[in-house]
């Protein structure tokens, strides 16, 4: 097995006089010469990374942020050298969800992110249907004050997800710094940095070929939870590209065929249920997915009763998430986690291997 705006922009000027945080949460500075422009482009060049624009700009509308000792409330507000500026950060609201004292996989955690192993069965954020018993409730109860607040709120900061039954490695912020760092590592798919996601799944048949790569754009299907692969330019239509390796052929017959395989993906977007859609695609869907690989439980019937009795009860997509790559947002150190299959696969693949 493989582990495989009509106003000028601020300019920033890094020499701002009297910059004073008095251990309340307050901090005042003075507009030094040269600076011009909004008062929320000015207020974020000088507190970069600790404080994000669109933050700035709620607590601008809050009513949080003075100049000259009256309460700026506008984002666009324009400053001018010799301005006194103060900020003052209210303490972090409670979270809406409350917390719950739920059982979690910890592989890693510090002060500013948490490392879990998720299981099967635990929806990542509450929703409509879910607004109990989430991973998000989970992280409010075991990480309490350590939570400094996400915008504002003490919550956990969510920069990637995993289906309800999807399995695995996740990473979780604890403050706005780590947030901000590690969704812009998400976004640019590792493109420039060490961010590295791979999953392994167990679907039906073989994939034609060792290695391959299935690149098809995704977008809603007829609800708004499924996906489907699309080709049309529409609203809500994403680029999508997954990489696969076989690692392991199940009851492979002379013409290369095989009842299923062992695969490993990588994923150069991410997009939801994109593993899911993509493997259905070319035909060789997740045994388990009930969504994208309905029409193929019927093949479990040509399988010896034992080994057909553990396939078709298998209660959900054979999806793990079992290697995270990521740089830490404050040391810079690039972590790397792995999670092997949960016993529940690891039956399955056991029970395959025996054809």
């Amino acid at each position: 097995m493989k582990n495989a705006t009509p106003f000028t922009e601020a300019k920033p000027n890094r020499e701002a006089q009297g910059a004073v945080d008095d251990g309340s949460g307050r901090q005042s500075l003075v507009v030094g010469e040269g600076a011009s422009g909004r008062l929320d482009a000015w207020l974020a060049a000088e507190l970069e990374p600790d404080l994000s624009r669109s933050r700035i700009k709620a607590l601008i509308e809050a009513g949080a942020v003075t100049v000259n000792g009256m309460a700026a409330r506008q984002a666009r507000h324009k400053i001018s050298p010799g301005d006194t500026v103060e900020l003052t950060l209210p303490e972090p609201e409670d979270a809406e969800p409350a917390g719950e004292d739920i059982p979690l996989d910890i592989l890693y955690e510090d002060s500013d992110l948490i490392v879990i192993n998720k299981q099967a069965g635990l929806v990542v954020h509450p929703g409509a249907g879910n607004w109990t018993g989430t991973l998000v409730n989970a992280l409010i109860h075991h990480c309490g004050d350590s939570l400094s607040g996400i915008g504002g709120v003490r919550r956990p900061g969510i920069v990637h997800r995993l289906d309800r039954d999807t399995t695995g490695v996740m990473v979780v912020a604890k403050n706005d710094l780590a947030h901000r760092h590690l969704a812009e590592q998400f976004a640019d798919h590792g493109l420039t940095g060490p961010l590295e996601r791979a999953y392994q799944a167990i679907v039906w048949g073989k994939p034609q070929g060792l290695r391959g790569t299935i690149n098809a754009s995704l977008g809603r299907a007829r609800d708004r939870i499924r996906r489907a692969v699309r080709e049309d330019n529409g609203d809500d239509v994403r680029h999508a590209v997954t990489h696969y390796l076989v690692c392991e052929r199940y009851d492979e017959k002379p013409d290369s065929t095989a009842a299923a395989s062992l695969v490993e993906c990588r994923l150069e977007t991410g997009r939801t249920h994109q593993i899911r859609v993509h493997m259905a695609h070319i035909g060789h869907p997740l045994i388990g997915d009930a969504e994208y690989g309905g029409g193929f439980r019927t093949k479990a019937n040509r399988l010896p009763e034992q080994v057909r009795d553990i396939v078709t009860a298998f209660p959900r997509q054979a999806l793990h998430a079992f290697l995270l790559v990521f740089e830490h947002p404050a040391s810079g150190e690039t972590l790397r986690f792995t999670a092997p299959l949960p016993d529940d696969m690891e039956h399955l693949r056991r029970a395959l291997a025996s054809l």
